[in-house]
């Protein structure tokens, strides 16, 4: 895993707190709480009513108390660990009992002042509207939706979250131009790092626009979907 210099000096219990400070405020959920070495969030959706995220998961003692914590909870609870040792926080999460969701995911970073720009292809257009969360959508010419994403800008951050592209339109480059767009509009709100988790698929495009990986994300829940 390699690292921006950007980040340079970053402790990784720093950037899954300033991660979820953004995060939260694209999906419009109130702050954590912080307790035993994790962000609580109360999520209160079926299958996923509490996430519970590692703080300090590269500790030996931290993520086996919250495994334990997550195995014993009455309602679906999610456990979240961003780590630079996947195996072993894997491991941990096994014997607890949990069910680990079948993909690793990543924690990724990047300077935005020069992130990449990309064309709109012909037959689409873009919109972008700015609120509390920016957020672009990518049109083909039939009007059908074909990419998205929204990001939030918290001081210097910006949280990129759900960048997606509809499965009749991938390969067209759709999700550079949603991540371009995005990026220069945090830039002109005064973000200048760019954090976002990537799913495997997301990591290839996010690594391509020139993201780092900076940790593996090892997700457990209590109860399998």
């Amino acid at each position: 895993m390699t690292t921006s210099p950007i980040f340079s000096g970053t402790s990784l219990t720093d950037l899954v707190r300033r991660w979820e400070r953004g995060w939260s405020v694209c999906r419009g959920w109130p702050r954590p709480r912080e307790a035993g070495g994790a962000l609580h969030l109360l999520q209160q959706r079926p299958g996923r009513h509490r996430e519970i995220v590692a703080l300090h998961p590269d500790d030996v003692t931290g993520p086996r108390a919250l495994a334990d914590e997550t195995a014993s909870a009455e309602e679906p609870t999610w456990l979240t660990v961003p780590t630079t040792r996947p195996e072993e926080a894997e491991g941990t999460l096994r014997n607890a009992g949990l069910h680990l969701k079948a993909t690793r995911e990543w924690l990724m970073t990047r300077p935005l002042a020069d992130h990449p720009r990309r064309a709109v292809p012909a037959d689409y257009r873009i919109a972008a509207t700015a609120t509390e969360v920016l957020a672009v959508e990518v049109r083909h010419r039939s009007d059908e939706p074909a990419a998205s994403g929204q990001a939030a800008v918290t001081g210097r951050d910006a949280v990129f979250d759900r960048i997606e592209t509809a499965p009749p339109h991938r390969r067209r480059g759709l999700g550079g131009v949603v991540m371009a767009a995005l990026a220069e509009e945090a830039v002109a709100r005064g973000a200048r790092h760019g954090i976002l988790i990537a799913s495997p698929e997301g990591r290839a495009l996010y690594t391509s626009l020139g993201w780092v990986t900076r940790a593996a994300v090892v997700i457990a829940v209590n109860r399998p979907a």
